[in-house]
């Protein structure tokens, strides 16, 4: 636990020493196929463990309310983006975890919900947790897109997931923290995307909504 060695300055600066050495091409990328997943129709699921899965939650509720502009909260025509925490089904969760193991209690819900082209969202500090790495091997095979968001090493998640989002530090409440601040910019791209404002506006006379059949 870094902060229990620093004074709140240092903790400060360390932190911002460390979103200097992010690849910010990723979290482009991430707000950019979540819109596109807007545009086709497609869910977008979202995974993690502990603090992790807190902001797998966060990043559920913020993309599937904020990323509307207020106008349109009772616009029954506006689409909206598909998007669910899987952290978040606790009697499913405890049922699978009771009767199967841990490890499977977010790829079974994924057996349920998921079809090709749907992205996963997997958070894991360590990248090793193994109910994660089961749902991305799973979404592997049937054609999801997988993202693995991690710390330290990155672990087995960044090896086997399709794109990556990587914190290269070893502390897991810094890591999630700066999830969380990435998160924030991701839904705020998301936004513009959909609504056609900020750096996104020169988009607004070209072609927005494309559902999937």
């Amino acid at each position: 636990m870094i902060g229990s060695q620093l004074t709140p300055r240092e903790y400060f600066d360390s932190c911002s020493q460390s979103f200097d050495k992010l690849d910010v091409t990723a979290i482009e990328e991430l707000g950019r196929q979540i819109h596109s997943a807007w545009q086709d129709g497609r869910f977008v699921f979202i995974c993690g463990n502990g603090g992790s899965g807190s902001n797998a939650s966060h990043l559920c509720e913020d993309l599937g309310k904020s990323s509307l502009d207020p106008k349109d909260f009772t616009n029954d025509e506006m689409p909206r983006l598909k998007v669910l925490s899987l952290t978040d089904n606790t009697p499913y969760i405890l049922a699978w975890a009771n009767d199967e193991g841990f490890e499977r209690v977010f790829v079974e819900q994924l057996k349920n919900l998921a079809s090709p082209g749907d992205i996963l969202i997997t958070i894991s500090g360590s990248g090793n947790s193994p109910n994660v790495l089961r749902a991305v091997e799973w979404a592997g095979t049937h054609e999801l897109v997988t993202w693995g968001i991690t710390g330290f090493d990155g672990g087995r998640l960044r090896e086997i997931a399709d794109f990556n989002l990587h914190v290269p530090l070893a502390d897991m409440g810094m890591v999630e923290s700066i999830h969380l601040v990435a998160f924030h910019w991701v839904l705020d791209d998301v936004y513009a995307r959909i609504n056609r404002v900020g750096r996104h506006a020169a988009t607004a006379d070209q072609p927005e909504i494309r559902r999937a059949a």
